[in-house]
C-alpha cells in the first residue's frame, strides 16, 4: 500500500536527506522503516518572500502502513490510484463505422490517442498543417506580416496550445487523474520528467512541436488517420442523429460519432454548426491587451531576495481587481520571460496573444491584461446578421481586432501605449525601457478607442490597485499591446450527460472550442473523457 503525505514543509534550502528525514518525522517511524519514497508534487509557498519555503505531497512506501493510518495523522492517506484505466469495449464497435475527430488541438489530439489505443483507428480531420509546416506559415506573418488563414497561431497541428508558454496545470475538477496521464503521455513523447511532480509544470513551444510529431506517429502506428489542410464544411443528420461529414475537397465520410475539437477560433466551423441546427448559445470571454515588464521585475516582486535562483526560474503572477463599474480585470496567460505574438486567424484583423520557451529566459514578462465581458455587451449593431445570436460574440471579437489593425497601420502591426501614457489620456510617440516584443511590429498610438469605454475606465482603475499587489506593475514605461480578445470561445455548444449534442446525437462538442476546457491540461482532460463517451455509445 502506498500512503500519501501531503502539506511537508521544507525550507528554501535543503536536501533530499532533509526530505526523507522530514518525511519519516511526519510519519512518526524510523528510517529504516521508510521503504520507497516517490515525491508525487513539489512548490513553493512565496506569500513571504523573506522566507519562500517548499511544500512536498509525498507517495511513500511504509513497513507498516496499518500502523501509520491508524495514528490518524491530519496529512496522512492511503494514495490513490493515478493510473489510467482504459473503458471495456463492446463488440458493436467493430461493425460500426470509424470515429471522426475534428481538430488536433490538445483536445482532439487526447481523443484521438485514447480512440487509437482502444483500437478504434480514428479518422483526424485538421484544417492546419501539419506542425513544423505550420511553424514556418506563422513565422511567415510574424516576419513578413503574411497570413495564411488556414495554418497560424490558431490553426494546425497541436492547436493554439503549440504557441504558448505550453502550461500544464488548471483548476478544472481531475477527480479520476486524467491529467496524470496526459503528462504521462507527454513525458513519454519527449517532456522532462519534472512535468509529473513540479506544481506548475511548463513544456514551452519548441518542446512541443517535437512531442506531437511524435504523438501523431503513436496514433498512426496504432490505425489513426491524421489529414492535415482539410476542413469539415458541412455536417448531415437524420432523425437527429449524425450521419456524415463533408470536407472541404467535396468527399463526403459516412460517420455516426465525431468529436468536435475544432478550438476557439474555428468561427467558420461555429457558423457551419449553427446552420446545421446544432444547439449552442453566447457565453462570456474576456477582451483586453498584453501588457509587458521586465522579468526581472516580476522576480523582484514576488521573490524578493530569492530572485534568480534557478530553482524558482522566472516569477509568474496572478491579479485580480474588481472596478467600480462591475467590471473584473485580471491577469490572463501569464508568460514569464516570454514574448507577445501576433495571433489573428483572418485576414485584416490583429489579435495578440503570449508565448514562452522552456527556458523562459526573454526579457519580458508578458500576461493578458483583460476585462471581463457577457452576452448582453455584445449588443451593438442591429443590422449585424448576428445580433442577438449564439454567434454575437463573434461579431464583437471581430469588431475590435478589426480596429486593432487599422490602429496599427493596417500590416499587422499591433497599435500599443506606455502605461504611463495610457493612464494620463494621451497617445504614446514612442517606447522607454520596455521594449515591446510582438512581431512583426508595434505601433505607438492611444488605446482608448481600441476597447469599449467600460473596459478602459476598468483597466485605468486597475493599474493602480494591482500596482499595490506587485510594485511596479504600473511602472511608466510597461506597455500595453492590443488586442487580447480570443481568451476563451464566444460560444458554448450545448451538450447532454452523454457529452453528445442533444440536436444531433453522435456529435461530441468538446474541447475550448465548444467552450468545456480553458488551456491545454484542461482541454487534453475534456479529451479523454469525450474519447470514453464515444466508447460508451456504442454499448
Amino acid at each position: 500500500m502506498l500512503l500519501r503525505l501531503i502539506n511537508l514543509t521544507l525550507p528554501f534550502h535543503h536536501s533530499d536527506a532533509d526530505v526523507r528525514c522530514a518525511a519519516c518525522t511526519a510519519l512518526q517511524i524510523a528510517d529504516t522503516e521508510l521503504l520507497e519514497l516517490q515525491v508525487f508534487r513539489r512548490g513553493y509557498d512565496a506569500r513571504r518572500k523573506s522566507a519562500i519555503v517548499w511544500l512536498y505531497t509525498l507517495h511513500v512506501r511504509v513497513a507498516d502502513p496499518a500502523a501509520v493510518l491508524a495514528r490518524k495523522l491530519a496529512d496522512v492517506s492511503e494514495a490513490p490510484d493515478v493510473s489510467y484505466h482504459f473503458p471495456p469495449l463492446s463488440p458493436a464497435i467493430k461493425q460500426a463505422p470509424r470515429p471522426v475527430v475534428i481538430g488536433f488541438g490538445p483536445c482532439g489530439l487526447f481523443a484521438a490517442l485514447i480512440l487509437a489505443q482502444l483500437g478504434l483507428r480514428p479518422i483526424v480531420v485538421e484544417r492546419g498543417q501539419a506542425v513544423r509546416e505550420r511553424t514556418q506559415s506563422t513565422w511567415g506573418l510574424w516576419r513578413k506580416s503574411v497570413l495564411n488563414p488556414e495554418s497560424n497561431v490558431q490553426f494546425g497541428e497541436g492547436g493554439a496550445g503549440t504557441f504558448s508558454d505550453g502550461k500544464l496545470w488548471s483548476q478544472v475538477s481531475d477527480p479520476k487523474h486524467y491529467g496524470r496521464k496526459v503528462l504521462d503521455e507527454f513525458v513519454k513523447a519527449g517532456a522532462p520528467d519534472e512535468i509529473l511532480y513540479v506544481s506548475k509544470p511548463h513544456i514551452g513551444t519548441f518542446r512541443l512541436v517535437s512531442m506531437i510529431e511524435k504523438m501523431r506517429a503513436d496514433i498512426e502506428a496504432l490505425g489513426g488517420e491524421i489529414r492535415f489542410n482539410t476542413k469539415v464544411v458541412a455536417i448531415a443528420h437524420k432523425n437527429q442523429a449524425l450521419a456524415s461529414i463533408t470536407l472541404d475537397n467535396g468527399e463526403v465520410i459516412a460517420c455516426e460519432r465525431a468529436v468536435c475539437a475544432i478550438g476557439h477560433s474555428a468561427r467558420d466551423t461555429f457558423e457551419m454548426l449553427y446552420r446545421a441546427g446544432v444547439d449552442m448559445q453566447a457565453k462570456p470571454f474576456s477582451i483586453g491587451f498584453r501588457i509587458e515588464h521586465p522579468q526581472s521585475l516580476i522576480d523582484e516582486a514576488r521573490f524578493g531576495r530569492f530572485a534568480g535562483d534557478e530553482r524558482l526560474g522566472a516569477a509568474d503572477y496572478k491579479l485580480v481587481h474588481h472596478a467600480k463599474n462591475g467590471r473584473s480585470v485580471y491577469s490572463f496567460c501569464m508568460c514569464p520571460g516570454g514574448t507577445v505574438v501576433a495571433a489573428t486567424s483572418e485576414p485584416n484583423r490583429v489579435v495578440t496573444n503570449g508565448m514562452s520557451q522552456y527556458s523562459r529566459n526573454e526579457r519580458n514578462a508578458n500576461a493578458g491584461f483583460v476585462v471581463g465581458i457577457e452576452p448582453k455587451d455584445f449588443l451593438i449593431d442591429r443590422n449585424d446578421p448576428y445580433y442577438n445570436t449564439p454567434l454575437a460574440g463573434v461579431s464583437f471579437q471581430r469588431l475590435f481586432e478589426s480596429q486593432a489593425f487599422e490602429l496599427g497601420g493596417s500590416n499587422y502591426f499591433a497599435p500599443g501605449q506606455r502605461v504611463a501614457d495610457f493612464l494620463g489620456g494621451r497617445a504614446s510617440k514612442s517606447f522607454g525601457s520596455v521594449q515591446p516584443s510582438y512581431k512583426p511590429g508595434v505601433l505607438p498610438t492611444d488605446l482608448a478607442g481600441a476597447l469599449p469605454d467600460y473596459a478602459i475606465v476598468a483597466m485605468r482603475e486597475a493599474l493602480p490597485a494591482l500596482d499595490r499587489k506587485i510594485k511596479g506593475f504600473a511602472m511608466d514605461d510597461a506597455v500595453l499591446t492590443g488586442v487580447e480578445t480570443r481568451t476563451s470561445a464566444p460560444i458554448r455548444v450545448a451538450r447532454d450527460a452523454t457529452l453528445q449534442s442533444p440536436s444531433v446525437r453522435g456529435l461530441f462538442p468538446a474541447g475550448e472550442g465548444c467552450g468545456y476546457a480553458g488551456g491545454i491540461l484542461s482541454a487534453a482532460i475534456d479529451g479523454i473523457e469525450v474519447a470514453q463517451a464515444v466508447v460508451a455509445s456504442y454499448r
